[in-house]
């Protein structure tokens, strides 16, 4: 049973709620996004996050965006210095589409006839490459990769980083029959009359008028006006240490005693701050790698773009530095300024290859960072007209690395929390998914979780 809950205090160490969920709203109504600039409507999370957008009272602010809408069916690839339009309908997957060389539907109906694997994990690459091929694996799957993780699909883990692929397989031998006939129960969430209509409208993603730091603005105030929560930014939590019962948070001044503790803290943070009597849960904490990612956003005078959709990610084989470029215009032109026609464009950088390519990310510039986002959108997109508006966010260890082992890290870490009865729950993006849906039911799950006190 749970606990009735006492009051709760929320500690934030930025001046602002939210992330890495970040705009710039300048006053001529243009919006940047510099994080997540759309979120998936579709399974359990998704719902999720929809149902919470309409307890705020977001309805009227959501901007959907269907899928027959072009950004939803038109996404690229550059590969061999041009851009290739993504399989997609019937005639993409039975007729061969640069830059792949020979139709999709081969690799799907030779998938179905691969046994299973024997490994209780395996990299992504080594996975896809099995049961579809080292091509699809090489190009798509790597440029995937790249555009969700800012990672190396060699290195990611199957099971962690696209459980709907690992899970296929196990309970069906097939991704595509997993696909097809389904691979296990999904988490129960009713929907909201919002969520309803993302399913009937048929959307595909969708953002907010004012951008998505709106999200957590309107979270903070519903907390603030619910008299149920204490909030508290600009608070860095210190230390953390153990007094038998809950614990002394230590804070750049003063302490606060808990019965329980929520985290999201990133794991590498959580680490630093636990107590010498939990090294062992530190140690696990620290092997969670995180990447760095360059976000630069530009605005172009007029439509300069020489295709028409979401945008395009980039393999690691073609450029390791450039992950790809988002086509904000054209999902979300409620976004564009008013008065004028204008193309915004984001260019992402870095990831798993960011110290390789740029440096030290305590030492990289700005207009370093800004050349290279001007440059590649000159040679991919033919543009050759200057931005007439940049900026240029430096997102540190901002995506965890969900590496092979990582659920196994996972089961170690919440084992040790029991068996030490520490009452701590794991939230946030180190552990079970880092999409902004991911996080948000991450949230949900261990604010619902028992509480031992």
């Amino acid at each position: 049973m749970r606990c009735p809950l006492g009051p709760i205090v929320l500690l934030e160490r930025a001046g602002r709620f939210g992330g890495w969920l970040s705009s710039t709203r300048r006053e001529d109504g243009a919006v940047f996004e510099h994080g997540p600039r759309g979120i998936r409507p579709a399974g359990a999370v998704g719902r999720n996050t929809l149902n919470m957008v309409e307890e705020l009272g977001l309805e009227s602010e959501v901007l959907p965006v269907t899928y027959d809408h072009v950004a939803s069916k038109n996404r690229y690839l550059y590969v061999g210095g041009q851009l290739h339009k993504m399989p997609s309908g019937l005639g993409g997957v039975v007729r061969t589409v640069p830059p792949f060389s020979r139709p999709l539907v081969q690799s799907v109906l030779k998938e179905i006839l691969i046994s299973r694997g024997k490994e209780e994990d395996e990299s992504v690459h080594s996975f896809v490459s099995r049961r579809l091929g080292t091509e699809l694996a090489d190009i798509a799957i790597d440029s995937l990769c790249r555009g969700v993780f800012a990672g190396d699909c060699r290195k990611l883990s199957v099971r962690s980083c696209l459980p709907p692929l690992y899970n296929a397989e196990k309970a069906r031998g097939s991704i595509v029959l997993g696909m097809l006939l389904g691979s296990g129960p999904e988490p129960d969430v009713p929907p909201s009359t919002l969520a309803k209509r993302a399913a009937q409208e048929n959307w595909a993603q969708w953002s907010l008028k004012r951008g998505l730091q709106n999200l957590p603005e309107a979270l903070e105030e519903r907390m603030r006006n619910g008299g149920r929560v204490e909030v508290h930014k600009d608070t860095p939590v210190m230390g953390l240490s153990t007094n038998g019962t809950g614990w002394e948070i230590q804070l750049e001044v003063g302490t606060i005693k808990a019965d329980h503790i929520i985290s999201a803290l990133p794991a590498k943070a959580l680490a630093s701050a636990l107590p010498s009597a939990a090294q062992p849960l530190s140690q696990q904490l620290l092997e969670i790698a995180t990447v760095t990612v360059a976000v630069v956003n530009l605005e172009y005078e007029g439509s300069v773009l020489p295709v028409t959709g979401f945008g395009h990610l980039v393999p690691s084989s073609e450029d390791r530095g450039l992950l790809g470029v988002v086509y904000d215009s054209v999902p979300f032109p409620q976004h564009n300024r008013t008065g004028g026609h204008t193309t915004r464009l984001t260019v992402m950088m870095g990831g798993a290859w960011f110290q390789e390519v740029f440096g030290n990310p305590e030492k990289v510039t700005e207009q370093l960072l800004l050349d290279r986002a001007t440059q590649a959108v000159t040679s991919h997109l033919g543009v050759t007209t200057p931005p007439i508006w940049s900026i240029v966010a430096l997102l540190k260890d901002c995506i965890p690395q969900y590496y092979l082992g990582h659920w196994k890290r996972l089961e170690n870490m919440r084992q040790y929390i029991r068996d030490h009865n520490l009452p701590l729950s794991l939230a946030g993006s180190s552990y079970d998914g880092v999409s902004v849906n991911d996080v948000i039911f991450s949230g949900r799950m261990a604010a619902e979780e028992p509480f031992s006190f």
